[in-house]
């Protein structure tokens, strides 16, 4: 049985099984990339709910963890050289959980690479923006008189959107097969539709990007990684 004590994330949920990968998360567009990915790769793992509010994400349980308060973090109690590893950043978790199985990463070196390259993306971009755009639409930057913000990140959206449909044409998946970079990419999209910015966007003008996103969701893991762990 593998010895969690090490990571005091464990004092305030604790491991039932501590031999599989715990995840500490809540499905939003970040969480579901690392539940989506464990569940397409089948590795066994527990899910611990993690809610967004201080007394959680701030906890120093959490914070011993990841400093940067967010989620999603894991513990791999058999990292490299058979040893715990614990990680945050959910693109980083998704190589690390690519390299650790040998899957969704592509069959070349060149795969590897362009789907590295679309995990970036997202992460440095379409993440972001989206992230804005729902601030500024949905929640509390809408109380915002001033339209400047607003426009610049619906600008934007339709600018990465544009930028992900014309790399779609012509193949189902963004590096030609399915990878690591959709899961990166998909719950961010389908996170417009809760920011009730569809319209906003241009969703509707979108060759390419609609079908990828249903495709995406078609998938028994994805379905499954979606809500988890439950809201």
């Amino acid at each position: 049985m593998a010895d969690l004590s090490a990571f005091p994330i464990t004092r305030k949920w604790p491991a039932k099984d501590p031999s599989v990968i715990q995840l500490y998360s809540l499905p939003t567009p970040n969480g579901q990339k690392a539940s989506i990915a464990l569940e397409e790769l089948g590795l066994a793992y527990e899910a611990h709910r993690v809610g967004l509010d201080d007394a959680n994400v701030k906890s120093p349980e959490f914070l011993s963890l990841n400093p940067n308060n967010k989620i999603p973090a894991i513990i791999d109690p058999d990292g490299p050289d058979g040893q715990p590893i614990g990680l945050f950043e959910s693109g980083a978790i998704l190589i690390y959980l690519a390299e650790k199985t040998g899957r969704l990463l592509g069959e070349t070196p060149a795969d590897r690479y362009h789907a590295i390259q679309w995990v970036m993306w997202q992460m440095g971009g379409l993440g972001p923006m989206l992230g804005q755009l729902g601030f500024f639409v949905k929640f509390a930057g809408a109380e915002i008189e001033d339209p400047r913000p607003r426009e610049r990140y619906i600008n934007e959206a339709k600018r990465l959107l544009k930028v992900l449909d014309t790399s779609l044409e012509g193949r189902d998946w963004i590096i030609g097969e399915f990878s690591i970079a959709d899961i990166a990419i998909c719950p961010w999209l389908n996170g417009l539709a809760f920011y009730e910015a569809l319209d906003l966007v241009g969703w509707g003008d979108l060759k390419n990007v609609p079908a990828y996103l249903e495709r995406f969701y078609n998938r028994p893991a994805a379905e499954r990684g979606r809500n988890i762990p439950p809201m």
